[in-house]
């Protein structure tokens, strides 16, 4: 399986007052908002990794981000000339897959919580058609609703009902067989004139092959898509790394305790991050014994 991570395309900018700037590139808190999604592939243990963005936006992210080296994985791009529609980014990564399974994170979404790893990790091994990842919600009308049937199988999924059948929304987290990116090339383009995600995993579940994880309430899940919510993940990150002492989406960290990286690297990453507080936990990491 291969990671992709979809930083371009449909509100990938907060307009009017941050125009020209991916939201992507933005910090939450301490670091980029794109380390948030490219750490839950490194959780799932997948190092190699295709983010697409906007062309105007390619040079901003392989400045920031490299060649993946210094977080133990490799990065290649790929762009999205206008927003088509989420399910676009399973085309475009398609000469990128070879014909392996996928995994596809939206690059404005967060996840947090103790034994994400080991769920995505394990819902990786299992996977036979697609794996989606829906999380309760109090407003579920805004997302994509899964409705379960009495023995917890995924049974209907409509996008932004006006009457949700249930609280779970499908988040922007999704696990596919290498059969995704032939059934995103089918699709035909919705009223929007975008090929929705939807309609990818309404395909799976028309052939009972798409199943629904329910992330249980140790994990969160924020997506940051608008100005409020991106100043909620900010609040969020704060509050729990200030409490805890322990930075969220530390890349340099996941790749080190896997063993991705060695303790060379990780000095080298702490020296150039500098002064910062990000850069003080890289440096308190290398001083451990």
């Amino acid at each position: 399986m291969k990671g992709v991570v979809l930083a371009g395309g449909s509100g990938t900018r907060l307009d009017p007052l941050t125009r020209g700037v991916s939201k992507q590139l933005l910090p939450v808190y301490d670091k980029p908002l794109v380390y948030y999604p490219l750490s839950v592939l490194m959780l799932a243990e997948l190092r190699e990794v295709l983010v697409i963005t906007r062309p105007d936006d390619q040079p901003s992210f392989e400045r920031l981000l490299g060649d993946g080296g210094r977080f133990g994985i490799r990065i290649a791009y790929a762009t999205q000339a206008e927003p088509r529609g989420l399910a676009e980014a399973l085309i475009i990564a398609r000469e990128f897959l070879s014909g392996d399974a996928v995994c596809l994170v939206l690059g404005d979404n967060l996840f947090y919580g103790a034994g994400l790893g080991a769920t995505l990790r394990a819902a990786r091994a299992r996977l036979a058609g697609a794996c989606l990842f829906g999380y309760r919600v109090s407003d579920p009308e805004r997302y994509g609703v899964a409705e379960l049937d009495a023995d917890g199988r995924l049974r209907s999924i409509e996008e932004k009902p006006a009457a949700p059948k249930s609280s779970i929304a499908v988040t922007g987290l999704y696990f596919y067989d290498a059969e995704a990116p032939a059934i995103a090339a089918r699709l035909t383009p919705s009223a929007r004139g975008q090929l929705e995600i939807t309609d990818v995993n309404q395909h799976y579940l028309a052939e009972g092959r798409a199943h629904l994880e329910v992330l249980g309430r140790g994990v969160a899940w924020l997506d940051a898509g608008t100005h409020d919510s991106l100043l909620e993940a900010n609040n969020f990150v704060q509050v729990l790394q200030r409490r805890q002492g322990t930075p969220i989406a530390c890349l340099e960290e996941i790749a080190h305790h896997k063993g991705w990286i060695d303790d060379a690297a990780l000095a080298r990453a702490a020296d150039e991050a500098g002064d910062s507080s990000y850069g003080r936990y890289l440096r308190r990491l290398v001083d451990e014994p």
